[in-house]
């Protein structure tokens, strides 16, 4: 994980640093009547796994997609890789979007497509290759995520929960991408498979250099891949910053997710494996 200190520094410089990769400023969004974002604040930092997590119903998924500009926004500005998202001509905005990728809740494969033609969609949009190397850089994204080469004409009812989000995310590193979205990506999967899914991610983000916006509510995902973790409450990010922060805040509903029973339970299994890393190895004589 990247050191605290650049993004301590890149919080410093304000919007304009070049460790800022996402800046959300004052940003209102609403459905008729229901607003759901409220003035809302936030930094994303270049290199960083960072988790958003908040209670059902309150938006994390509806900020993803307002980033994204699939959903729109009523004030504030959207800044993303320094440029502001609303400002950009068409051109520019194609070209900004291919700079990052998306893996959306459960997967959101083509159904009728196989794996393969699946991960070659980004391509065929965006640029203009032949079918022979579309067909090899899908292939190097199935291995790249961890699935066997016989994923790659499979359909997506063929796979099971864990091969979904891996051939998801294979589609969502595509084109290479700076920048990866990430909504529940471990959502549905059983635990081992969720451990798998986040080691690999943080296997990625480590080799490729990524920065990952990460929208989840698994504790184990926050405790095991994130550099820092915002909290969304009320239409505003209530708190941000490493774990330990959030574990700190008096916040209500920071004190319910974090310091509940499974969030206690899982604190001391974290602490117990821990101890067991740190204690001596017997001696023999």
């Amino acid at each position: 994980m990247t050191s605290l200190a650049t993004f301590e520094n890149g919080a410093r410089a304000g919007g304009e640093s070049p460790d800022v990769v996402i800046s959300v400023r004052d940003l209102v969004v609403g459905f008729g009547d229901k607003i759901v974002m409220k003035g809302l604040d936030l930094e994303v930092y270049r290199g960083e796994v960072l988790g958003f997590v908040g209670g059902s119903g309150q938006g994390k998924s509806v900020l993803t997609r307002a980033i994204l500009g699939l959903v729109p926004t009523r004030a504030g500005v959207i800044r993303v890789f320094g440029q502001d998202r609303d400002k950009l001509a068409p051109a520019e905005r194609r070209a900004l979007e291919q700079r990052w990728g998306v893996l959306f809740q459960n997967g959101a494969l083509f159904s009728g497509l196989t794996v393969k033609q699946n991960i070659q969609m980004p391509m065929r949009e965006m640029r203009d290759l032949s079918q022979g190397l579309m067909d090899e850089l899908a292939m190097l994204k199935i291995e790249l995520v961890g699935l066997a080469p016989d994923a790659a004409d499979k359909f997506p009812s063929e796979l099971s929960g864990g091969m979904v989000k891996r051939a998801a995310l294979a589609r969502a590193l595509a084109l290479d991408p700076e920048l990866v979205f990430l909504d529940e990506p471990t959502s549905g999967l059983d635990p081992i498979g969720a451990a798998e899914f986040d080691e690999l991610i943080g296997t990625l983000q480590k080799t490729l250099g990524l920065t990952v916006f990460m929208v989840t509510h698994d504790l184990d995902s926050l405790y095991s891949i994130c550099d820092r973790v915002a909290a969304l409450a009320e239409g505003r990010v209530i708190a941000a910053g490493p774990l330990e922060t959030l574990l700190a805040s008096d916040h209500p509903w920071l004190r319910a997710y974090f310091h509940g029973v499974r969030g206690g339970r899982l604190r001391a299994a974290r602490a117990e494996q821990e101890d067991e890393e740190w204690k001596p190895a017997p001696t023999t004589r």
